[in-house]
């Protein structure tokens, strides 16, 4: 297990997609981390877009202090586009992002990351459907299922998640 000392914040949303939740939390977990379910609220359970699984917060994004952890990973869905617009969820996306630690994102989830202003003159991908809002942000798009670009970790879609996971794994256990 090669991420037994790391404590991740995940956050969810409204309409998230299962399997770049669940399929990465899942990962995440086997190699030892310890993650936190984080959203706008604390003890609220989401259901995801496909409305077949639900996820429930542990703890709200104002209550998670960026110091404290040592990624947080954002899948994608429609809750991206929700949760973008909650202040916490911002300063903490960015908090992580400026101690240098992993900020993942996948599908949806660049969406966040342009709201939270970390994604200027950085390389990204996700869902085809946002490359213009990336591109309009300041990211150069990237055709590609999973990479790193110094702190942000980018995957595309759900075909792309057991890249996208090793890729996690990878930038945590050098961390």
């Amino acid at each position: 297990m090669q991420l037994e000392d790391k404590r991740i914040a995940m956050l969810v949303g409204p309409g998230y997609e299962d399997l770049e939740f669940w399929a990465v939390y899942m990962r995440m977990q086997e190699e030892g981390a310890q993650i936190d379910v984080v959203g706008t609220d604390a003890g609220v359970e989401y259901t995801s877009k496909s409305g077949g699984l639900t996820a429930e917060t542990d703890l709200a994004a104002a209550d998670v202090d960026p110091d404290e952890v040592d990624a947080v990973l954002i899948p994608g869905g429609w809750a991206p586009d929700k949760i973008r617009r909650d202040e916490s969820v911002l300063e903490l996306v960015r908090g992580v992002y400026e101690d240098h630690k992993i900020v993942g994102m996948i599908c949806h989830a660049g969406l966040v990351g342009i709201s939270a202003g970390i994604v200027e003159g950085s390389d990204a991908t996700g869902s085809r459907g946002i490359k213009d809002d990336l591109e309009n942000a300041g990211a150069t798009w990237v055709d590609e299922p999973a990479f790193r670009d110094g702190n942000l970790i980018w995957g595309r879609v759900v075909a792309d998640i057991p890249e996208y996971c090793r890729v996690l794994v990878d930038a945590l256990a050098k961390q």
